[in-house]
């Protein structure tokens, strides 16, 4: 595979040819999200609740089978296979370091990503690393498996030391491998102030460059990946931004329609697509989205109404911003998938009831919505509204911060064990079994959402890149 570098306001490969990175998210695999495997929480409450109800042994044989099963050389094949060129792999740095032992590397994190960045080598797919859970929580959210809603990483240093020698680890090993495309050094940050997430990237990108001068980093905006005035120019740079249009949320409107009181069709699509990456066009600095897709209902119309959203959103990337793109995500429940594993496979039928209840009770915010406990929000959100009028908390208000307190914390944490009790008393064959779940022969492709995705892949910019 060719080495790729930032050039311009693109990526070329090193004949000086422009690539397109069209790929997509290896999302709930080496950093595990609760709407895509169906448990509540974060991913390092369901490990605890799962050692604590199956054992060490009966632990250790699920997630040898989880981890092994998820992705391989057969997801790689069926990625390329839609016309798709890259994979973007977030991983969790808890695979490389204990919070017991700080600053203490383990080489244990590498055994599956070489595996996975090998496979989609195979399969002609560049890799692109993605640090999505940085100690301390780099953002408020269960995604960056942050058990509270404050991002700690920035308010301690020694959490940004353990961020940046993971990455000189990270970037020591792959210095000298043209299949990985580059390094996503921060999923989603939100730094407040601004300024300690500029000064991270400086630390981070010279501890990279100096094992690793060649790949691209890829720099997430803040305010999880919106905003970037705050950011620096840096050499062999790609800037990559996340776009989640209100009407394919879990609760959005008809699209094209009304969400939220305000209008949406490709036009308004567009135009905060343009918006987000303004300033990065105004500099001539390449762009990258590195998230966006809608969540799927299972209900035909508004799957259709979203899946035009979503070829509408493909279409302005490539013919307004000339942008490559990576989709989230590519396997899960089927909310957000390509591929969905199938409702009878022993992962499905086992959690079924206590998935069932975490749908009821809303502890999924992204994946759900809070239809349920309509009782148990609009007195909180009324009475915030009433005695803190002007209560705006950062990054997206005073609504977002109740709901990720009282669905994703308060409810969630003690779902969490009754999902981990659900396992509790399978055999080793049977828990490997449920690991073996999330395998691709287990899993069934989303042909209409594939077909969009193959299509965009398929189809060249018709205009020059403007905004």
């Amino acid at each position: 595979m060719r080495w790729l570098r930032a050039q311009g306001s693109g990526i070329v490969a090193d004949d000086g040819q422009p690539v397109v990175l069209r790929g997509v998210g290896l999302g709930g695999w080496l950093n595990m999200e609760n709407f895509i495997a169906g448990y509540p929480a974060t991913e390092s409450a369901l490990r605890r609740s799962l050692r604590k109800a199956l054992g060490t042994d009966g632990y250790q044989a699920f997630f040898s089978a989880f981890l092994e099963s998820f992705f391989g050389p057969q997801d790689a094949a069926f990625i390329a296979s839609l016309g798709l060129n890259a994979v973007r792999i977030p991983v969790n740095y808890r695979h490389w370091e204990d919070d017991s032992r700080p600053g203490v590397l383990s080489g244990e994190g590498f055994t599956h990503l070489d595996r996975a960045i090998d496979a989609c080598a195979q399969a002609g797919l560049y890799s692109i690393i993605d640090l999505h859970a940085a100690p301390g929580g780099q953002n408020h959210h269960w995604h960056s498996d942050n058990p509270f809603h404050q991002p700690l990483l920035w308010e301690h240093p020694h959490f940004q030391d353990r961020a940046v020698r993971l990455w000189q680890a990270i970037a020591g090993r792959y210095w000298d491998d043209p299949s990985i495309a580059g390094y996503n050094v921060l999923n989603e940050p939100a730094d407040e102030e601004g300024t300690r997430l500029a000064a991270f990237y400086r630390r981070a990108v010279a501890a990279i460059r100096e094992v690793d001068p060649r790949h691209i980093v890829f720099l997430d905006g803040n305010r999880y990946a919106r905003e970037f005035g705050c950011l620096g120019e840096y050499q062999n740079a790609v800037y990559a931004v996340h776009h989640y249009p209100a009407p394919g949320a879990a609760a959005g409107g008809p699209y094209p329609g009304l969400t939220g009181g305000e209008h949406y069709d490709a036009g308004r699509v567009a135009a905060e697509f343009r918006s987000l990456t303004c300033s990065l066009a105004q500099r001539g600095l390449p762009v990258w989205v590195g998230e966006f897709g809608p969540v799927y209902t299972g209900d035909p119309l508004r799957d259709g109404q979203r899946r035009r959203l979503l070829a509408d959103q493909l279409a302005s990337y490539e013919n307004d911003a000339g942008a490559g793109w990576s989709l989230w995500t590519y396997k899960d429940l089927g909310l957000q998938g390509l591929v969905t594993v199938a409702g009878s496979t022993p992962w499905m039928r086992r959690t079924a009831a206590v998935r069932a209840k975490k749908s009821r009770l809303g502890a999924d915010h992204w994946g759900g919505t809070e239809d349920g406990i309509r009782d148990v929000m609009e007195p909180v959100l009324g009475r915030l509204d009433r005695e803190f009028p002007g209560f705006d908390p950062y990054p997206f208000g005073r609504r977002r911060y109740a709901e990720q307190l009282v669905r994703n914390i308060l409810l969630a944490e003690p779902l969490v064990e009754e999902f981990a009790a659900c396992l509790a008393g399978a055999s080793p064959r049977e828990l490997a079994a449920l690991g073996g779940s999330f395998g691709f022969a287990q899993c069934m492709p989303q042909e209409p959402l594939c077909d969009v995705v193959s299509a965009a892949c398929h189809r060249r910019a018709t205009r020059s890149p403007k905004h």
